[in-house]
């Protein structure tokens, strides 16, 4: 497979600087952020601003998206293990499609940039605000914060691998982005605006220079985004590959939850919190081995 087809977009005025890497559909039922790169690279050649560094936008698990499917044999985010990679495994769709991945970046070498960051765009199986999921290494927290929404904290720390896990162990700092709801139109509009704030921050972008400037990121930052809090994940429920598992309707993301209520049927047991906390990424969808996360925030 030609490897620039995997290639969204790419955009540089020639000056140096970072590298912007944005990956999107890791998850194919999640079209939203291949809808809003598409839709920052249309801008960038008609405006052609000038900025320090490269933007890259790359197409996730293009077999799954093409299917509108979360994936074809396994999730295309918990493939990027060290064994994996180092026995350049390629039995299933996604592993392949994980090496494909890499060689695009391998494209853009660390050595040619200031520095590297990376954004993992995705959406949810249910009602959700944006939040940036983050992992605490390397410096990714720190550069979280320049971001007016929710920050959930460790969460590949506690699903491994994860595209952001393998991404900051190799050196780059940045997020998973989740926008909202995989339908919900506003999830194009949080993935977008976020985009052209990654911009600002990673490669220099002078946001009056886009005509839609302050809409483009105010739909996303003033409408849509909460404001600023951090949470960190205390609990995940995980499933087996054989469980019947069925969430309690009506749960949104982070919606708060008490000892006692009654969260979700496993083989026909009846799952409770134990907590007086926040439900996280309820399943609402066929596909995926987590059930739910509970998270507090961090004070």
């Amino acid at each position: 497979m030609e490897n620039n087809s995997r290639i969204i977009g790419k955009y540089s005025s020639g000056n140096k600087g970072a590298l912007l890497f944005i990956t999107a559909a890791v998850h194919g039922n999640e079209p939203s952020g291949v809808e809003a790169l598409r839709r920052v690279f249309t801008a960038l050649e008609n405006i052609k601003p000038k900025i320090n560094g490269c933007i890259v936008g790359v197409l996730g698990n293009k077999l799954a998206l093409e299917r509108d499917v979360r994936y074809i044999d396994e999730d295309l985010n918990r493939t990027w293990t060290e064994d994996n990679i180092i026995q350049n495994k390629k039995e299933t769709s996604e592993q392949r499609e994980t090496l494909e991945i890499i060689e695009v970046l391998e494209q853009f070498p660390e050595a040619e940039y200031s520095k590297r960051y990376f954004m993992d765009c995705h959406t949810t199986s249910s009602d959700s605000l944006p939040y940036v999921s983050v992992q605490l290494v390397n410096d990714n927290n720190k550069w979280a914060q320049n971001f007016p929404t929710y920050i959930v904290q460790g969460f590949s720390d506690i699903v491994y691998g994860a595209i952001d896990h393998y991404l900051s162990r190799i050196g780059l700092t940045g997020f998973t982005f989740e926008a909202g709801q995989h339908t919900n139109k506003n999830s194009t509009e949080n993935h977008e605006g976020m985009m052209w704030l990654a911009l600002k921050e990673a490669c220099d972008l002078d946001l009056t220079q886009i005509p839609e400037y302050p809409l483009c990121v105010e739909k996303f930052s003033v409408k849509n985004a909460p404001d600023q809090k951090t949470f960190r994940i205390i609990y995940r429920h995980g499933l087996e590959e054989n469980d019947t598992f069925k969430m309690k309707s009506g749960f949104n993301n982070f919606q708060k939850i008490y000892k006692g209520d009654l969260i979700a049927l496993q083989n026909g047991k009846k799952i409770k919190s134990e907590w007086d906390a926040r439900i996280f990424m309820p399943l609402y969808q066929s596909q995926g081995n987590d059930g739910f996360f509970v998270i507090e925030e961090v004070k």
